[in-house]
């Protein structure tokens, strides 16, 4: 196979919706380049993909390989870009080097790797042993495929798996996760008379993947939102209207707002206050986050407020609510070994506010100690709390088979040792290691950057490196 097979095959991806949960198009795109490519495909009740390319001539006796991606993608945008995710196809630009979605996110987390496969599935130029490329879905929203993948849906007992972000570097473990979510239910009430309506807004957050970007010190939205609604509530009496933040579970909040009111006789006290805010936060994050700004506009027309007691409740839950790192590991120099993200606010039907949050660790009491954190002070608060969406970890294996191989295949073609790490995000390896504790596994990837937010980006002379990097190991298994 070629570099420019993977990426044309990878850009034609990038017109296929798939965003989690929404998957038939891409599923269906699967299924039909098996047909196209006399292929055995088998396709599972979560919509797990496989296809199968039975072994070259005289490569009979090699041990099978599973080559591993999700087919979904994390579909998020810049506030007032027009894409529809379930239709549009991901708009793109070549610049230095980089293939760049602008405003969106691009897909290459895991659609680059799913490109690979397929042109590794097409390929007849080198021989190899017998190959399962496996395709899962939702893993972005829950690994929802991983975890109903069956006894039987797959043989091979070698699984490389190719939603990882860094050239150069061979994964061989990484954090298990679980969300937390916390709902208040508030009673509305008519907004006050000629109280003054504002809506502070905080916009221009790098953002960025909830695991692997939690130690970069970007900003989280939510808690900056939150900074400002505590200390306005500090200074004077105010209504909440509406509030708003975050998106995804797995991505760490660029943008939040809320509208609220108060008497005019506070106003300059609040516009000092602002002002104050948003040169603090501009000089704190001027070099982990230089973009992140605030904007105090005034608004009309809100006619409900929350009740005083919830809204009091929610901001001061918001502003305890930890975020970021929590532990380093003792045992991997560098490596984060627990976190927690305070990702989303949204209001929903029946008068509630719905906070989303997940947990990450590798080791799983920590996970479960960060998660009964969270639970507690948001049960303390009056909110509703439960749990979903547990996923294990991959605890490394220093000895493994195929970390030997990938190894020196690394050494031989570049000529210098690969980074040996775990990390802090979540693959389907520990799922897959829980089902199948047969599976020796390694998970590799091009350099992607931005990856869960607008701007995400994946390097292409990159790319070139991870095709000779599979090609050389699969042509190494013995």
């Amino acid at each position: 196979m070629t570099t420019e097979t993977i990426l044309d095959i990878f850009k034609t991806i990038t017109t296929i919706p798939r965003e989690s949960g929404h998957e038939e198009k891409i599923i269906e795109f699967l299924r039909e380049f098996a047909r196209n490519h006399n292929l055995p495909c088998r396709t599972d009740r979560a919509g797990n993909v496989l296809i199968i390319k039975e072994a070259a001539k005289g490569k009979e006796d090699v041990p099978t390989v599973i080559l591993q991606s999700h087919s979904d993608m994390v579909c998020e945008k810049n506030a007032g870009a027009e894409h529809d995710f379930s239709k549009d196809p991901i708009r793109y630009v070549e610049e230095d080097g980089w293939l760049i979605a602008k405003d969106t996110t691009l897909g290459a987390d895991c659609g680059i790797g799913m490109a690979a496969q397929l042109a590794l599935l097409a390929d007849s130029s080198r021989p190899y042993g017998k190959i399962e490329a496996l395709f899962t879905t939702s893993e972005e929203t829950g690994m929802d495929g991983a975890h109903a993948l069956e006894s039987g849906f797959m043989s091979g007992k070698i699984l490389i798996n190719l939603d990882s972000e860094d050239e150069g570097e061979l994964f061989i473990g990484c954090a298990g996760g679980l969300d937390t979510t916390a709902v208040f239910k508030y009673s509305p009430r008519a907004a006050g008379n000629g109280l003054l309506q504002y809506r502070i807004s905080i916009t221009g957050g790098l953002g960025g993947h909830s695991g692997d970007d939690i130690d970069k010190g970007r900003a989280n939205a939510n808690k900056l939102l939150s900074r400002f609604l505590y200390e306005a509530m500090d200074k004077t009496s105010i209504e909440l209207y509406s509030i708003e933040g975050g998106n995804k579970r797995n991505a760490i909040a660029r943008e939040a707002s809320a509208v609220i009111g108060y008497k005019k006789s506070a106003g300059k006290s609040l516009m000092n206050l602002f002002s104050s805010f948003r040169e603090q936060i501009k000089e704190e994050y001027r070099a982990s986050d230089p973009g992140i700004d605030a904007q105090f506009v005034p608004v009309e027309n809100f006619k409900k407020a929350m009740d005083p007691q919830t809204a009091r409740n929610l901001i001061c839950a918001l502003h305890c609510a930890p975020h970021g790192v929590l532990a380093m590991s003792a045992e991997m120099k560098g490596l984060v070994e627990t976190s927690t993200n305070l990702a989303s606010i949204k209001m929903i039907p029946g008068n509630r506010v719905r906070i989303g949050t997940s947990q990450r660790s590798s080791i799983n009491s920590a996970r479960k100690y960060a998660a009964a954190q969270v639970e507690s002070l948001f049960r303390l608060a009056g909110a509703k709390v439960t749990h979903e969406s547990e996923y294990p970890g991959w605890k490394p294996k220093l000895d493994s088979y195929i970390l030997r191989v990938s190894g020196q295949a690394y050494k031989n073609l570049f000529g210098k040792e690969p980074v040996i790490r775990a990390i802090h995000a979540g693959l389907e390896c520990g799922l897959f290691l829980d089902k199948f504790p047969e599976l020796d596994m390694i998970s590799f990837g091009p350099t992607i950057r931005g990856v869960h937010a607008p701007g995400e980006r994946l390097e292409l002379a990159s790319v070139d490196k991870f095709r000779k990097l599979l090609e050389e190991i699969l042509a190494n298994i013995r």
